[in-house]
């Protein structure tokens, strides 16, 4: 048997990356496409057994050790190493078939932005997503157009090499990917110019998304199948979409509610007055009693945010804020002073603290 150093044509000290070079060279001039002569064959497959022992940190050091036999002179028993991985499954001489090229391909996550307003009752999006799509010159399968994939000469399309190892225990078999085709049995001689014979590429596309009502910041939406395209057309991973959802300057959610504060007038807020709000989702017409407080609240049924799980939508709820005015004229002043001396209004005194809606409110307004 041929020195595998010889083989490949380098020194015995040559580095991982040497090795890898002079086997990429002797195979691109001895590939049976490229040479078929017998001769040419017998070293292509010299030279693919040579770089599977010298590519391996493990197997080149039982080989130097060992000569030409891998690490094994007939006096040796063996690496305990394979012995073990014999019989807890490492193989046991029995092959486990060529591994495939095709992979699930990975997930994939996008933020998405949205506006209050389409929360209300959901909405549609056609979203930009750069990912990896199946390669459309190749098909997902790796090879040029007319070309195809051969079998592996080395491991004969098993996709492993099995090798008799002498142990304590007497000649046990192991098994290894093979080398020369990296476990897959064959061999893609052509690959594909346009995907490197990867079997996809990166591309832009749309993809469709009806986002539902309800969706709130933070939530994630799982799109199966709508992420990357797997090598050789493997099945496509999970699209994610996270939701947020954009600050509105005039109305905020409480779950399923939507709060906002109304100013009123003083002289309103006391005679009672009807005012339109124009609400998200269209004009709302909202009757002011006489005699309101700043405090209260006005809850007007199923105009808030549509449930996400369940039917029915949330309340709108409205708070009061009574507006004093600051500024007053000498006549102004006049009537104001008219009206306290008729009315009497008691003293100012301290009452239970209420803690609700205008908290939020407060909170919100404050940052």
């Amino acid at each position: 048997m041929a020195d595998h150093y010889e083989a490949l044509g380098v020194d015995r000290d040559a580095t991982t990356d040497q090795i890898k070079k002079a086997y990429r060279r002797l195979a691109r001039e001895l590939h049976p496409d490229v040479n078929p002569g017998a001769e040419a064959s017998e070293r292509f497959k010299s030279i693919t057994h040579a770089y599977d022992v010298l590519s391996d940190a493990k197997q080149r050091q039982k080989y130097d050790q060992g000569g030409q036999n891998g690490g094994f002179d007939g006096q040796n028993f063996g690496n305990f190493g394979d012995i073990f991985e014999t019989f807890f499954g490492g193989g046991g001489g029995s092959s486990r078939g060529p591994r495939s090229r095709r992979e699930r391909g990975q997930d994939a996550l996008i933020r998405v932005e949205l506006d209050l307003d389409e929360v209300i009752f959901g909405t549609h999006r056609d979203l930009e997503v750069d990912t990896a799509i199946v390669c459309a010159t190749c098909q997902g399968s790796c090879c040029a157009p007319g070309t195809q994939p051969i079998t592996c000469d080395i491991c004969h399309g098993t996709g492993s090499i099995q090798r008799a190892v002498r142990s304590l225990l007497g000649n046990v078999m192991t098994s290894s990917p093979c080398g020369s085709c990296r476990g897959y049995g064959t061999i893609i001689a052509t690959p594909c110019m346009t995907c490197s014979g990867q079997g996809r590429v990166r591309a832009r596309r749309t993809v469709p998304v009806d986002i539902p009502a309800g969706v709130d910041t933070g939530l994630r939406l799982q799109m199966p199948g709508s992420g990357e395209a797997g090598p050789a057309a493997g099945p496509n991973g999970d699209l994610y979409l996270e939701m947020k959802v954009r600050h509105h300057d005039v109305f905020s959610r409480d779950g399923d509610d939507l709060m906002c504060s109304l100013d009123v007038p003083m002289t309103s807020a006391i005679l009672g007055t009807s005012v339109t709000v124009k609400a998200l989702d269209g004009d709302i017409e909202v009757d002011i009693r006489p005699g309101a407080q700043s405090s209260e609240v006005l809850t007007i049924k199923d105009r808030g945010i549509t449930k996400l799980r369940g039917s029915g939508r949330g309340d709108l709820k409205i708070g009061i804020h009574v507006v004093t005015p600051s500024k007053l004229d000498h006549k102004e002043r006049e009537l104001i002073e008219q009206f306290a001396a008729r009315y009497a209004a008691p003293a100012p005194t301290l009452s239970q603290y209420q803690q609700g809606l205008f908290a939020k409110l407060r909170d919100r307004f404050l940052g």
